[in-house]
């Protein structure tokens, strides 16, 4: 009744299940220890024997099939990284003719150029030299006639002076004469 009585009244709070109430917490009892440590041994080797025998063997097959993977992806990584440097080598091989041909070409040009602005030079003048030759011949032509029309006007001036200051025409063949005097000193 005195179980009823401490119930019946509710001034004190009961956590403890009935039964349990001696002892503490039922794994650090000490009538319980010894099987407990047995227990967890048991339980430590089939745990044990079960990840030696299925999951490792399973985690080691990953791990080794996850390596083989890894090394194939490595070797293939060289490979192409092999032939991109074989690409690039080539390329400037390439690049390498290409600028050597292109130089090539510019010296064949630049030399096909200056040949071609040689002959022209060189047709130019030969025709300047012509037209010089044609204009000193024009010139010498003109000259002549020049002379020949000094000679007549020089003779016709003089002819002019004397019968001015004389009153009377002289001779041509004096006047002729004394002009060609004067023209040859």
């Amino acid at each position: 009744m005195a179980t009823e009585q401490g119930h019946a009244t509710g001034t004190t709070a009961h956590t403890e299940a009935e039964g349990h109430g001696k002892g503490g917490f039922p794994p650090f009892q000490k009538e319980t220890f010894a099987s407990q440590l047995v227990s967890f041994a048991i339980a430590f080797a089939l745990l044990y024997v079960i990840v030696s025998k299925f999951a490792l063997p399973r985690v080691g097959s990953l791990i080794s099939t996850r390596e083989g993977i890894i090394d194939g992806n490595l070797s293939e990584a060289q490979k192409l990284k092999d032939e991109s440097d074989a690409a690039l080598k080539a390329y400037e091989a390439e690049l390498a003719a290409a600028r050597a041909r292109a130089q090539a070409i510019g010296a064949e040009t630049r030399d096909k150029l200056a040949a071609q602005s040689e002959t022209e030079r060189k047709a130019l003048e030969a025709s300047l030299t012509a037209k010089l030759a044609d204009a000193e011949k024009t010139i010498s032509a003109m000259r002549e006639k020049a002379m020949g029309n000094v000679k007549s006007i020089a003779a016709d001036a003089t002819a002019a002076i004397v019968e001015r200051l004389t009153g009377t025409a002289p001779d041509a063949k004096t006047v002729d004469g004394a002009v060609d005097a004067s023209l040859k000193v």
